[in-house]
């Protein structure tokens, strides 16, 4: 017997124009928990503004968002972080002069217990511990994890990103170009790092221009065109080529 699927998150008919210009003409995608989405298109097609909808960064004009199902109302980004959806930016959101463990639980630091919590003192080992573990988990090896953010390389850095966003999500994480600039070996452990989130039973949604990697590592395959999503398709029955046909209007979409 075929095992459900679990729709974790769910955008239904989204608009979003920015003046005149219409830049989501009613996108259609569902996030399934323990898989990965990738979100594929030319430059312009929509897809950093759909993620943004997404994460609450912008109020859709038209359309629905639904958690588990549930119609919800995001109208920032904390709305979406108290949703359980957490975002890995671009620029990472790292602030380069705290220490791993500090910027994992930024703006949700441990209390210490007893009298030292009351005056506001924080549990740095819980903190430290915590933050090792799912590091560890993820594959991101560093030689201190007292480091600052700063001192890291490009592809420590997005580790620190998404054990940040797994460590507090509970339905989705988004991503966006999370390997652009890094080389093939730092690529290698963000993708590992994708893979423990959606085994840890989230849907992921990834943004990215890396079409070989989209086949390795997607389950699924969402290309947008001019604000629409165009179509559905699945990585083993595509090629590289195929997907490009798709993206700029060469072959039929399959939505």
């Amino acid at each position: 017997m075929t095992q459900q699927r679990q729709t974790a998150l769910e955008a239904i008919n989204i608009v979003k124009n920015f003046g005149s210009l219409n830049v989501l003409r009613g996108v259609s995608i569902s996030l399934f928990r323990g898989e990965i989405t990738a979100v594929v298109g030319d430059n312009g097609a929509g897809k950093s503004t759909f993620m943004k909808v997404l994460c609450g960064e912008h109020i859709p004009d038209q359309g629905q968002l639904c958690i588990n199902g549930k119609e919800v109302r995001l109208r920032s980004t904390q709305d979406a972080q108290h949703y359980g959806i957490e975002t890995v930016y671009q620029d990472l959101a790292l602030a380069p002069d705290l220490s791993v463990a500090e910027n994992v639980f930024l703006g949700r630091e441990l209390k210490a217990p007893g009298w030292r919590g009351v005056l506001g003192m924080l549990d740095r080992k819980s903190m430290l511990d915590s933050t090792t573990d799912t590091l560890s988990e993820l594959g991101v090896k560093l030689k201190t994890y007292r480091a600052t953010a700063q001192s890291l390389s490009g592809g420590q850095r997005q580790g620190v990103a998404i054990a940040r966003a797994i460590k507090w999500a509970r339905h989705a994480i988004l991503l966006d170009e999370p390997t652009a600039a890094l080389g093939s070996r730092q690529r290698d452990m963000v993708y590992q790092a994708i893979r423990v989130a959606a085994g840890r039973n989230l849907a992921v949604l990834l943004i990215s221009h890396d079409l070989p990697q989209v086949l390795e590592i997607a389950d699924r395959i969402v290309v947008m065109r001019q604000g629409v999503a165009i179509a559905n398709l699945t990585p083993s029955q595509v090629t590289v080529r195929d997907i490009v046909d798709v993206m700029l209007g060469a072959k039929e979409s399959t939505i």
